[in-house]
Parts: structure tokens; C-alpha cells; sequence
């Protein structure tokens, strides 16, 4: 019993070490005349999603999916990231389900800044350009990084099914 205790003590002081705080951020969005500004989304999780830029069938997917099961996790923001311009966001979300699109916003990330901010790796060739990887930073009520996932390829999600499970053993943790 006492070692469990203490593997589990060892596990949440990794935890706490690992969270980062993260440099306040403003996105605007591409799909209405919203606005994203990190600093206001205190007392939540915020789930980033890079997606891929130019087209692509499983960023559809993803979305879509996250659309419809997003209602399961209320104490998460999800924030949906695109390097892509303003009119080709648009051509893109226009493929997105219909009333579960007009909910969530799809962010511009000009020049992929935010990805570089958060060391997304670079390098992917997808459709004739080299991207950034497709990948789900998950930022806890503080707003720090507490999970990431980068996809080896644009069909390498990470699951809602997966961050739902993810946000209750950080909040169980905590």
C-alpha cells in the first residue's frame, strides 16, 4: 500500500513539473467575427487542434466528430486551428457539418505562429507543401500544458474518446 502511495505521488509531482505555463495568445476567426484570446478562457480546459492546412478529408472527420460530442465535455473549450488563409478556411469549414458548425469557429493561425509557439514540428509533405504535424495540445484551468498529441501523419488523431478519458484523470488527479 505504501508503495502504491508513493507511485502515485511520484506521478502527480511529474504532473505538476510538467505543466507549463503558456504565453497568452488572441486567434481570430476565419468562419464569423469571433475571437479566441487565451487569457479569457481561465477556469476551463482548452483543447487546441491543429489542423492541417490546405484540404483534407480526416481534418474534416476529426472536426466534425469533436462537433458532435463536444456537449460530453462542458468544462473543455475547443478551439479549432487553421494556417491556412482567411478564404480558404472558409471554402474548408464549409464542408463541416451543418448546425453543430456554426458553434465552433475555425481559427486562423497566420503564418502557423501559434504552432511555432508551440513547437509543433514542421516537416510534414501533404498535398505538394511541407506542414506542421496535425496535433491536440490540451491546456489545464491555469492554462497550462498538461497533455500533448502530434500525429505522425493527417490521418493520426487523437481521439475524443481518448481526451475525454485524459481530462478526468487530470481532474482526479489534480
Amino acid at each position: 500500500m505504501k508503495y502504491l502511495k508513493i507511485v502515485t505521488l511520484l506521478v502527480l509531482c511529474t504532473l505538476k513539473l510538467q505543466a507549463q505555463k503558456v504565453q497568452n495568445f488572441t486567434l481570430h476567426s476565419a468562419t464569423d467575427k469571433s475571437g479566441f484570446t487565451l487569457s479569457k478562457s481561465k477556469g476551463k480546459f482548452v483543447a487546441l487542434h491543429f489542423l492541417l492546412k490546405t484540404e483534407c478529408p480526416y481534418c474534416i472527420k476529426h472536426t466534425n466528430n469533436y462537433f458532435e460530442k463536444a456537449g460530453a465535455l462542458p468544462n473543455v473549450i475547443q478551439v479549432f486551428i487553421k494556417p491556412d488563409d482567411e478564404k480558404d478556411i472558409k471554402a474548408w469549414a464549409n464542408k463541416l457539418a451543418g448546425n453543430d458548425a456554426a458553434k465552433f469557429p475555425i481559427y486562423q493561425d497566420v503564418n502557423a505562429q501559434i504552432a511555432d509557439q508551440f513547437k509543433i514540428p514542421s516537416g510534414y509533405a501533404f498535398h505538394g507543401q511541407i506542414v506542421h504535424y496535425p496535433a491536440l495540445i490540451l491546456l489545464n484551468e491555469k492554462g497550462e500544458e498538461v497533455f500533448r498529441y502530434i500525429g505522425k501523419n493527417n490521418s493520426d488523431r487523437y481521439s475524443f474518446e481518448n481526451l475525454k478519458a485524459k481530462v478526468q484523470e487530470i481532474t482526479q488527479k489534480e
